[in-house]
């Protein structure tokens, strides 16, 4: 990609995550009511998730009208360029609305192969991790690093991270299971924040199930900047959602997908 062209996306990236930060900052730790999507369990929606789509939107109509957008809030605009921008304005908004700082703003520009950048912004830490068009890095209270995944180990020596206990679908949850069974510590409850983490070093394995785009994109682009591996759980493309796992790297990455399909 042409470099100008490139630093353009980056400089619009960064726009786009500094509004959402103001828009979501507004309404973190208030009293803040919520809708439900779903009739089967809670998914909720604020005020906050929607002016946060809307300020990153706006942005877009302004500095790339000819790019295409898919948000998690308004849905799809069809652009001209060959480019989208993958938004989800807040991802974790039930831990958004319990006061945890673990839920971010999540943002990818992607073409017809996928992913070419992203970006994880956790708000209130301040902390943005970002890769892609030859960026790795993490920018936040600890300064400006490098990101970099963790070296292969077996996975009795890994840490698993997943947002949920109960896994997607029981059968989904089963092969969870399997895995969680050999490592040597599972964590729940982070959201995007663990993608982030695989992509820092700390952490080995994200296993989810049930993602849309809007949840996977920017973590894709970021890990894979790093030296991770994130697939389908057949081992396929993930960036259209679905049941996703997660890497350091591509030995982990192996010993996790034999067991979610043994």
């Amino acid at each position: 990609m042409d470099k100008t062209l490139a630093d353009e996306l980056m400089s619009v990236a960064d726009a786009l995550a500094d509004a959402a930060r103001a828009a979501t900052l507004l309404h973190f730790r208030t009293e803040l009511s919520a809708e439900n999507k779903e009739t089967d369990r809670f998914d909720p929606v604020t005020v906050a998730d929607r002016l946060s789509e809307t300020r990153m939107r706006e942005i877009l109509a302004a500095r790339r009208p000819q790019d295409g957008i898919l948000g998690e809030e308004f849905g799809t605009t069809t652009g001209t360029s060959g480019l989208t921008w993958v938004l989800d304005p807040i991802d974790g908004t039930r831990s958004y609305l319990a006061g945890t700082p673990t839920w971010g703003v999540l943002i990818a520009v992607m073409d017809e192969t996928g992913p070419i950048y992203g970006l994880i912004d956790q708000p209130y830490i301040g902390e943005r991790f970002s890769g892609g068009l030859g960026r790795a890095e993490v920018v936040g209270p600890m300064g400006r690093r490098q990101l970099k995944t963790r070296a292969a180990r077996p996975l009795s020596q890994a840490i698993l991270f997943t947002t949920f206990p109960e896994v997607g679908t029981p059968e989904e949850g089963a092969a969870f299971n399997r895995v969680k069974a050999q490592a040597r510590m599972t964590r729940y409850g982070t959201d995007c924040y663990a993608y982030g983490l695989i992509a820092a070093g700390q952490i080995d394995l994200v296993i989810e199930a049930g993602l849309q785009a809007y949840d996977v994109q920017g973590p894709i682009a970021v890990i894979e900047a790093a030296g991770g591996v994130v697939t389908n759980w057949e081992g396929g493309r993930a960036h259209m959602g679905g049941r996703v796992l997660a890497a350091a790297n591509r030995a982990i990455h192996a010993e996790a997908l034999a067991l979610l399909n043994a």
